[in-house]
């Protein structure tokens, strides 16, 4: 089930109580005939995502529209059914709109249901790539609305970007979420509900879809999984509104590193396949190179040896094509090295643990940002260890304990923990005091 962001929305347009809603309906079920005794707890479950039964839902719409004093559909409040006339707007461009950004108001309320909501599995995980991959296509996305959209307002959205994405990187997911969130619903929401052109209007929603893709980034980073893959699913509908395959395939590389986190490596494999072969000429050689690295880390998770070397080779032969300053700004995480940490993963999930080795310390030679730089410590630090070289490992994870040092990330501190874990069963002369450094960053309260 996915949260009825819509609902809890309206809800706290109207000023009303989940108690209050219950008691009203049951009053209004009373003038059908129907003994209604619903409560507070029918309420948050239908805000998690369960449907009412029977009638229920329209008297919902009815008690909300005498609160609100205007028409209530099914569709305002997240319960229309598809195919049943009146139900058709969730579809559309704007139904989405709606949907999108009453999402962003509860994350930014810090409502539980929408932050403690599981990742879906299954049709619901691999629909949106589906549509993101098949016509129809959005022919026009013009608007009318109270605010006409310009250039300036779109280069507004596009600095955010960059500055979000470059805050989460020094300061980790956990501290930048709130912040970018807050963003989204001051300024992109009124602007998706403005006046634009359709040709303004592709670049509106591309300007959006690389925010809301950080946004998602950051709950990921947080450990919200299934707020992040609704972010996700987001940003892959505003790329395809805006008509970027690029943009697209970049979003689908963000759902395979969290099919990845999540062991779902068929689906893993199956996506990145989606965005190589959709995007086509649109995808650039940076894009290209980390998602056949992550197709191999799939691949070796999967025990499929053959085919992990194989997307390892086609990973180094995009990397080699890498032009800087050609790139488009979301791409700019693939720095030189990244596909060399990748292939590190892959390598030791094969048992390589030479090879791994020699491409996890390119990777730490190699310029780093700050988060990236510790991923690349702790890979290097965990085969030292595995090849029984404790004492490198040491100095090594010493290295990286001083780096995390400060950042609120879930996903750093998995990898700190992980290491740890690796020096505790080492026991070798100078672990303790390795280990020591790494408690220290993970007593750094999130």
């Amino acid at each position: 089930m996915q949260p009825n962001t819509l609902l809890d929305a309206i809800l706290d347009e109207a000023g009303i109580s989940h108690a209050g809603l219950a008691a009203h309906v049951n009053q209004a079920g009373r003038r059908r005939g129907l003994a209604l005794r619903y409560e507070h707890t029918a309420v948050a479950r239908w805000l998690k995502g369960q449907r009412p039964r029977g009638q229920v839902p329209d008297l919902i719409c009815e008690v909300l529209a005498a609160r609100l004093h205007r028409p209530v559909t099914l569709d305002d409040i997240g319960l229309g059914v598809p195919g049943r006339p009146g139900t058709t707007s969730t579809g559309t461009l704007s139904g989405f709109v709606e949907r999108a950004t009453a999402l962003w108001r509860s994350d930014e309320q810090q409502r539980p249901h929408v932050l403690g909501a599981p990742a879906v599995t299954g049709t619901p995980a691999v629909m949106p790539v589906w549509e993101w991959e098949n016509p129809p296509e959005d022919t026009d996305v013009s608007r009318g609305g109270r605010h006409r959209v310009t250039a300036a307002d779109i280069e507004t959205l596009r600095a955010a970007r960059a500055h979000y994405e470059q805050m989460y990187r020094k300061a980790g997911g956990i501290a930048t979420r709130t912040r970018i969130v807050g963003f989204l619903n001051a300024e992109a929401a009124p602007l998706l509900r403005g006046s634009y052109t359709d040709a303004t209007g592709r670049q509106l929603h591309r300007a959006t879809g690389g925010l809301v893709a950080v946004a998602g980034i950051c709950a990921y980073d947080s450990d919200a999984h299934g707020l992040a893959q609704r972010y996700f699913h987001q940003a892959l509908r505003l790329a395809k509104a805006s008509g970027d395959r690029g943009l697209g395939a970049y979003v689908i590389a963000l759902l395979v590193n969290q099919s990845l986190f999540m062991r779902e490596f068929r689906q893993a494999v199956a996506f990145a396949e989606a965005a190589l072969r959709t995007a086509g000429r649109h995808i650039t050689p940076a894009l290209a190179s980390d998602l056949y690295a992550m197709q191999a880390k799939a691949y070796a998770h999967l025990g499929d040896a053959g085919s992990a070397l194989a997307c390892i080779r086609r990973a180094e032969s995009a990397a080699e094509r890498i032009r800087r300053g050609h790139e488009p700004d979301e791409t700019g995480y693939v720095q030189p090295g990244l596909v060399n940490v990748q292939v590190a993963e892959a390598l030791l999930s094969l048992g390589e643990l030479a090879a791994a080795r020699e491409h996890a310390a390119a990777a730490v030679d190699n310029p780093a940002h700050d988060r990236g730089r510790v991923h690349r410590l702790a890979m290097l630090s965990t085969i030292e260890l595995r090849q029984g070289n404790a004492e490198k490992a040491v100095v090594t994870a010493v290295q990286m304990a001083e780096q995390a040092r400060g950042m609120e990330s879930q996903r750093l501190r998995d990898r700190l923990r992980a290491v740890r874990e690796h020096l505790a069963r080492c026991g070798s002369p100078g672990t303790t005091a390795a280990a020591e450094l790494i408690d220290g960053a993970l007593r750094v309260p999130l």
